[in-house]
């Protein structure tokens, strides 16, 4: 997320035990040489984390470097969607999320104290994973590197580490790492910046980073509350302007893991920091939201925010990824997803020049995607932000006027921004040669359905996805290719000659039957054709 700290956080937390992680004596102090090594991430936040999973499930190894050696404070990034879901399925760590997360798809809002509508984020089931799940980035991370320490043949993971220099020249990156037990270098032949919104690579390297910070200033609280009196049975987001509690301005509150509920309430623009972080106040204010006092204040924080990017996300050797290269405000969850579709886009691409001798062109593509996806995102975020804190005198007369028409307007309900949530970008620009390339899953990820194996078996489409390119057939390919494709035959039940079923006929559904879709490492759709030939995939692939 695009936060721009104006005090510091304050913790309380007595209802989970921030892990802590030992440093070990890194080889190039303990044997005195120097090593040449494929990747090296700075920053092991739930990006370099899933970054480092992704190239070592493809054979690549990588040095993951992190300034501390704790999991993040406070909630955080809390807000997972659907296709981030999918990722982290295949890097390992869903079903733990799953688990411990909790599970939303409705959103309500309100005006005052008056429910103005809801909405289902994802009225269109049969897929494996929910439109959202929230949980504490600090679980997130911490699943993340017990999934890193099952691979430690492939990330090599150092704590209490951090980079003060690099290098680049024409063969590598050259590293400087400090560590208790003084500076020592490593060189890397890619050197990732995952380091954050305030990225210390991207200050060393004197890159622009403008952007809009917005005036307002908004109140974090993680609260402990066993028995709310306040929310629905089933977890939802409940986004209110101008609530009776909390006059004038806005209020958002999602429930998360062990009971913990994050309440965000915006603040005049002219505050005194240390005056409203004061445990007291804070309580005082959130009893109104709680209407009790039973509770208990977990982690809180102020905070101003920005939407900015890079123009440029990759040097040569050095690639920025995730908040080092874009950020926006927290209002949409466009932060972390945004950060975990970056990695989705780089860690097959960077594999395919490490393992398979691709063009390092094939970087242009991870840059120009991710920029005009950071653009969608920011504009979107904006957008947000501009409804929820009008501006000028105009802005806050339309404002109100459509929050008053929408409790019985169908259409102005599509004027109203609380934050348009996380969606993967869609890709433009597909040169294809072939009669659909007007077809709207063109440049799309996936649509997941559920399917059965030959022995029975309930799947998803997703479970099948391969790390490679796949072809999704409704009928059974009978052309053997020269490059790595999985192809994935689907048919109805009758049909003996593929390899999955669509038993609830959701995949016939989403797809027609008689086309064939070419689906990236990264699950999107840049290939779709009735008839398949060797030519016709190549041209379509990166």
């Amino acid at each position: 997320m695009g936060l721009v700290a104006v005090n510091r956080e304050i913790n309380f937390s007595k209802n989970y035990s921030y892990k802590e992680f030992p440093y070990k004596t890194p080889p190039e102090i303990l044997k005195g040489s120097q090593k040449t090594y494929p990747v090296v991430i700075v920053g092991a936040g739930p990006i370099g984390l899933s970054l480092a999973i992704d190239l070592a499930q493809r054979g690549i190894k990588s040095v993951l470097l992190d300034d501390n050696n704790i999991v993040s404070t406070g909630s955080r990034a809390i807000c997972w969607a659907k296709r981030t879901l999918e990722i982290f399925d295949r890097l390992g760590v869903a079903s733990k999320m799953m688990a411990k997360g909790i599970t939303w798809e409705k959103g309500r809002l309100f005006n005052g104290d008056q429910e103005v509508f809801s909405f289902n984020l994802l009225p269109d089931k049969g897929q494996k994973f929910p439109a959202f799940i929230n949980l504490q980035q600090y679980y997130v991370e911490e699943y993340l590197i017990e999934r890193c320490f099952e691979l430690e043949d492939y990330i090599d993971l150092r704590f209490s580490s951090e980079v003060i220099d690099h290098e680049q020249n024409k063969e590598n990156v050259d590293i400087t790492v400090s560590c208790p037990e003084g500076d020592y270098g490593l060189k890397s032949l890619y050197f990732i910046a995952c380091d954050g919104a305030e990225s210390p690579t991207r200050k060393r390297m004197n890159l622009s980073f403008d952007g809009e910070v917005f005036d307002e200033h908004f109140l974090i609280v993680d609260i402990f509350m066993e028995t709310p009196p306040f929310v629905s049975d089933r977890p939802e987001r409940w986004f209110w302007f101008s609530p009776t509690f909390h006059e004038g301005q806005s209020a958002l509150l999602h429930k998360q893991a062990e009971n913990i509920y994050r309440i965000d309430l915006q603040l005049e623009e002219n505050i005194d920091k240390k005056k409203e972080l004061d445990p007291e106040r804070v309580r005082k204010r959130i009893n109104k939201v709680v209407k009790s006092n039973n509770f208990e204040i977990d982690w809180m924080s102020i905070y101003k925010f920005k939407c900015a990017s890079l123009d440029k996300m990759v040097f040569d050797r050095i690639i920025f990824v995730g908040d080092s290269a874009h950020v926006v405000s927290p209002f949409g969850a466009r932060g972390g997803n945004g950060g975990m579709h970056d990695v989705d886009n780089l860690g097959w691409k960077l594999a395919s020049i490490l393992k398979n001798n691709a063009s390092v062109k094939i970087l242009d593509s991870y840059n120009d995607e991710r920029i005009e996806a950071a653009k969608e995102n920011i504009s979107n975020s904006s957008r947000a932000t501009n409804f929820m804190t009008p501006k000028n005198k105009m802005a806050k007369v339309f404002r109100d006027q459509v929050l008053d028409l929408a409790t019985s307007n169908q259409f102005s309900r599509k004027l109203i921004n609380s934050g348009r949530l996380s969606v993967p970008f869609k890709l433009g620009g597909l040169k294809l040669d072939n009669e659909y390339k007007d077809d709207p899953l063109l440049g799309s990820v996936y649509i997941d359905f559920p399917i059965l194996d030959r022995k029975g078996n309930r799947l998803f489409l997703t479970d099948v996805i391969a790390n490679s390119y796949n072809l999704l057939s409704f009928s059974k390919m009978k052309i053997e290719f020269p490059f790595d494709l999985n192809i994935i035959s689907v048919g109805e039940e009758n049909n003996q000659d593929v390899d999955f079923l669509d038993f609830e006929g959701k995949g016939l559904e989403r797809y027609t039957v008689d086309l064939n879709y070419l689906i990236r490492p990264d699950g999107y759709i840049v290939g779709i054709f009735k008839e398949v030939n060797i030519k016709t995939l190549e041209r379509c692939m990166l």
